[in-house]
């Protein structure tokens, strides 16, 4: 089998991924990137709304000021040096995007641009109208063709980490074109995968956020965490769950009821429109139980106004919001509210690391979305993500690359007789046994269906308890699968194959530290426990994978300036 060799591997071509790649060049080291889609397909490419970074000090902004919102936004189970060290950092990475090309928008006097986002006390979210993640990705993906000691391996999809002698020693994969597996050899390995939201059927992410990273961690024994903490957006369409960016309220619009009522005076005063994701969500979904939502065809529904804003700056700064709308529900939003719902949005949780991207498991590394570094506890602020992606991709790029520098060449044979292993035994599973009777996409779309029904907006010990049941029933259904596609180029049957596989151990991953996270906190509303409990709970989950299904233990949150409060808006 041939055995491709770097000193570091990353794991994703996403902003993270490729952050962390120019990192790590610019410290002198081999680099490979492996992506199961080409770069510009990675989902940072989908994100709209901006970075959140001080830049604007004349507007009265500050990196203490960012610290604690971006603490309370998490209701308090932050990892404060975490906090501290972003909100530092993020000015840097801001201005390095802009010397690289990155076109962020401008006032008439060329200024940069900020605008206000949710949960923040200023206007500090720096943007490129509302197609920033396109810009950023087009931005790092074109500076790192300068970089020869880069080399991407474009529609591999990883099936393995290469554990050797206690750490880890590289991946397996296998080309999609060809349907060959390989060996990737290295020092030093990032995880840069992104979330995995697509467990929910009303989702804003890709059809690749499957988690595939996070359960190549979990299975290899580094813990995953916080997985109980997904977040819901307030603005998606119904039905498709596209995003309409949390801008257009940045921006000034209003979210109305079927009475036409901004309704959110009533549950976040001083910030309406401007409030946390998760609490806007929980109000929505409180307005449709007691019968103010708009009816429609996929269920109630808010109206999301920004007509009063006028076409002139929603095509200066919303452009994409109205391609969207018009595209997708036929409604012009310089004319008419847009239909809105709380969407799967984002997970807070993901590979356990230290501020240095270093999971437990030596020689592993992780960052972006598919990390959990303890930055944004159970609730993220929106427009830090993007942020953290440029802020923890250099960090741990710089990081990794400095250990595999440290780190001797290991033995080839044992990771290339691995690699022959998962090679063997991935084709006599899904090629040669022909004796299953169930099918992909209907264990996926029960899956789907059970996190929607269970693992929402609100939650309760049953409901919870349910889904445990039902997602072991599907991982009993799953051994049963059976591909039509026996070819190698292309199987993309065989994909959906390993990344359910993955969604289904991630699915028990969120549901049982929720069943045992007996409070409300964030993202994680729990209608049996509806206070949030600082004395068990202060901190996160941390879920190791056992025989017996997920072991949960609780680290607690790092505090260094903020003890926790009430958290109101």
């Amino acid at each position: 089998m041939d055995v491709a060799q770097h000193d570091l591997l990353i794991v994703g071509g996403g902003l993270a991924g490729i952050r962390a790649a120019i990192a790590a060049a610019q410290e002198g080291v081999s680099v490979g990137i492996i992506s199961k889609v080409y770069p510009m397909r990675s989902h940072t490419v989908s994100a709209e709304g901006g970075a959140a970074a001080v830049v604007r000090a004349d507007l009265g902004d500050s990196t203490d000021l960012h610290a604690f919102d971006t603490v309370k936004g998490s209701d308090f189970i932050a990892d404060q040096d975490v906090v501290e060290y972003l909100v530092n950092e993020a000015p840097k990475e801001v201005i390095q995007m802009e010397h690289w090309g990155c076109p962020w928008s401008r006032e008439p006097d060329g200024t940069v641009s900020v605008r206000a986002f949710g949960g923040m006390s200023i206007n500090r979210t720096v943007f490129a109208a509302d197609k920033t993640g396109f810009h950023m990705l087009h931005t790092i993906f074109q500076h790192s063709l300068r970089f020869d000691r880069i080399v991407r391996y474009d529609e591999h999809f990883v099936t393995k980490l290469l554990v050797d002698d206690g750490a880890c020693r590289g991946v397996v994969a296998f080309d999609l074109r060809t349907g060959e597996f390989r060996a990737f050899s290295a020092k030093a390995t990032i995880l840069a995968t992104g979330g995995c939201g697509r467990l929910w059927a009303f989702t804003t992410n890709g059809f690749i956020n499957t988690g595939d990273g996070l359960a190549l961690a979990y299975r290899a024994g580094a813990p995953i965490s916080d997985m109980e903490f997904p977040q819901y957006h307030p603005t998606g369409l119904p039905g498709t769950g596209i995003l309409i960016t949390e801008a257009a309220r940045g921006e000034g619009g209003y979210l109305l009821n079927k009475g036409g009522d901004r309704f959110l005076s009533q549950y976040v005063p001083t910030r309406m429109e401007l409030g946390p994701r998760d609490i806007i969500s929980r109000s929505m979904i409180t307005e449709f139980e007691e019968g103010r939502g708009v009816p429609g065809r996929y269920g109630d529904y808010m109206l999301l106004d920004l007509r009063h804003l006028g076409e002139e700056r929603i095509n200066s700064k919303l452009p994409f919001v109205r391609e969207l709308a018009e595209n997708y529900v036929g409604i012009d939003p310089v004319r008419e509210p847009i239909p809105v719902r709380p969407v799967v949005h984002y997970m807070m949780g993901g590979v356990r690391t230290n501020i240095d991207g270093a999971t437990s498991l030596p020689g592993l590394y992780a960052c972006g979305e598919s990390a959990q570094v303890g930055l944004n506890g159970a609730n993220r602020l929106g427009s830090n993500s993007l942020t953290e992606c440029l802020v923890f991709g250099a960090r741990t790029g710089k990081i990794a690359a400095q250990r595999a520098r440290e780190t001797p060449d290991g033995a080839l044979h044992a990771l290339e007789a691995q690699a022959a292993d998962d090679d063997r035994a991935t084709k006599k599973r899904f090629f040669e046994d022909d004796t299953g009777t169930e099918r992909i996409g209907l264990v996926r779309g029960d899956l789907q269906q059970v996190m929607e029904n269970y693992v929402g907006v609100f939650r309760t010990g049953e409901g919870l308890s349910a889904a445990r049941q039902e997602i072991r029933q599907l991982q009993e259904r799953f051994r049963r699968v059976r591909l039509d596609d026996k070819s190698s180029v292309f199987n993309t049957e065989l994909m959906g194959a390993l990344e359910l596989e993955n969604m289904l151990e991630l699915a028990e991953s969120v549901v049982v530290p929720a069943l045992l996270r007996e409070e409300s906190r964030g993202s994680q509303a729990r209608r049996d426990f509806p206070n949030r409990d600082d004395q068990r709970f202060l901190g996160h989950s941390l879920i190791s994978r056992t025989p017996d299904g997920p072991r949960v233990e609780w680290q607690e949150a790092v505090i260094t300036k903020w003890e926790p409060e009430e958290r109101k808006y």
